[in-house]
């Protein structure tokens, strides 16, 4: 995957369009992406037993819900637009990301 763990995105289509946040989770296996601050969800959750621990606490719960990776763009550190990526090796054959909008290496 081209995104990695603390890249700072923006949503690029759906709802949250335009919201730029950091990635927290990547999911590799289903191409999907945890941003803070984008696709916030309700769940209401019931109180119950774990055993071996006390109760856990009941209510609505809002936690960030995976999104597609295709619905987000890499924000480019050095012009701070939003960019595709390109991977090219160096010398030693290291994968090495960079902006196609400024060629600048991102890592």
């Amino acid at each position: 995957m081209r995104i990695k763990v603390g890249d700072s995105v923006e949503v690029i289509a759906g709802e949250d369009k335009g919201i730029r946040g950091d990635v927290q989770r990547v999911i590799p296996k289903k191409n999907r992406i945890v941003v803070s601050g984008v696709n916030v969800v309700k769940k209401h959750q019931k109180p119950r037993q774990i055993p071996g621990s006390s109760q856990t606490q009941g209510g609505i719960i809002e936690f960030e819900a995976p999104v597609d990776i295709s619905n987000v763009m890499l924000v480019c550190p050095h012009t701070g637009k939003p960019t595709r990526v390109g991977i090219r090796r160096d010398e030693n054959g290291r994968r090495i990301r960079f902006s196609k909008q400024s060629g600048k290496d991102i890592d």
